[in-house]
């Protein structure tokens, strides 16, 4: 697909087709505005004819506002898949959160987007083109691009995908593209160790957030089976290191789960392991999945858990939760419109 080309190697495939380079220079611009083939004036039909079994097939297949303001995209590929994305608004800006592959192999006991297992992962070109499609969405172009921060939040974990993800981050922060600045990325993952290495060792300084969710390794793997794999000792020391190499603070998300992990030993054991750490704790209220038994701490719970970590000197928030009514929170992105259609 021409979306997981740079612009170099786009100027290179036209250069293949007999073509004018100037050619790719209008073909870019069509993509980063998300243009069907059809749509595109400036190029003659015998060339088109030429790109287009390479052309993406830009769909959004539903999109569902909520109360809030937060917008749920179903975005849908060229073989039928589909993926979710969230757009949040904020004051300083606008949020996406971007899947990263159909469907999840980490099995998280609370999270909707594993419910069926992996199916594939999302090639570059499809995890920029969720980014290209809200932009066109919301009237707005590659200068002045209505997405300003990007998460990878979304289905999937990121760093299992790990080379189409990496190329994702170069396209998206191309100067000669959205120009993205790698400080308004976030990614997150479940905390697969040698791939937070090789993140900060091939040269990238995005926001890293980790889901924690527990605060020892005897819960945690009752949470998220990658904790079979990975201690948390082992994800801190990778942590460390991102720091070191980046000099960006990281974080750790906490959904907290009724009579699971939010009593406040948990508290005070996960603040005894992240003293001194550069680092931030994000807790967020378990959202609902039916498929799921589990149940959201009370509030009361949750405030006690956030001020305890507070007072023991760990800088803690809690998540402000966006889009529930229309399924887009956290741990609530699924396969749900195609599963409906069947």
């Amino acid at each position: 697909m021409l979306l997981d080309l740079d612009k170099t190697e786009l100027k290179e495939y036209v250069k293949c087709l007999g073509e004018q380079p100037f050619r790719a220079e209008q073909l870019f611009d069509a993509l980063l505005q998300a243009k069907k083939l059809n749509e595109i004036t400036n190029l003659s039909q015998e060339f088109k004819n030429k790109v287009s079994k390479d052309y993406p097939n830009f769909c959004i297949k539903k999109k569902l506002v909520s109360q809030d303001g937060t917008t749920k995209y179903i975005f849908q590929f060229v073989d039928g898949e589909i993926v979710e994305g969230v757009l949040m608004k904020y004051h300083y800006g606008n949020t996406l959160c971007v899947s990263t592959q159909v469907g999840c192999r980490m099995g998280c006991s609370f999270c909707a987007s594993g419910l069926n297992g992996l199916k594939r992962n999302l090639s570059a070109g499809e995890i920029l083109q969720q980014v290209l499609l809200v932009n066109a969405d919301q009237k707005q172009n590659s200068k002045h691009r209505a997405v300003t921060n990007v998460v990878l939040m979304g289905m999937g974990e990121p760093l299992d995908n790990y080379e189409n993800v990496v190329k994702f981050l170069k396209l998206l922060t191309a100067k000669d593209g959205l120009n993205f600045s790698q400080r308004n990325i976030t990614l997150s993952t479940c905390g697969l160790v040698p791939k937070i290495y090789q993140l900060a060792d091939d040269g990238f300084s995005v926001t890293l957030t980790i889901s924690l969710h527990a605060p020892n390794d005897k819960k945690r793997a009752m949470i998220m089976p990658v904790a079979k794999r990975y201690k948390i000792e082992d994800i801190i020391n990778a942590c460390k290191y991102y720091f070191n190499k980046t000099g960006r603070r990281f974080a750790f998300e906490y959904t907290l789960v009724s009579g699971e992990n939010d009593k406040t030993e948990d508290a005070d054991e996960l603040a005894s392991k992240l003293k001194g750490l550069p680092c931030l704790v994000n807790l967020i209220p378990l959202n609902y999945v039916k498929e799921r038994q589990k149940k959201p701490s009370d509030k009361s719970k949750i405030d006690a858990f956030l001020e305890r970590l507070k007072k023991a000197g760990i800088n803690a928030t809690k998540r402000r939760t966006m889009g529930a009514d229309i399924g887009g929170a956290c741990g609530q992105l699924r396969q749900q419109i195609l599963e409906e259609e069947k």
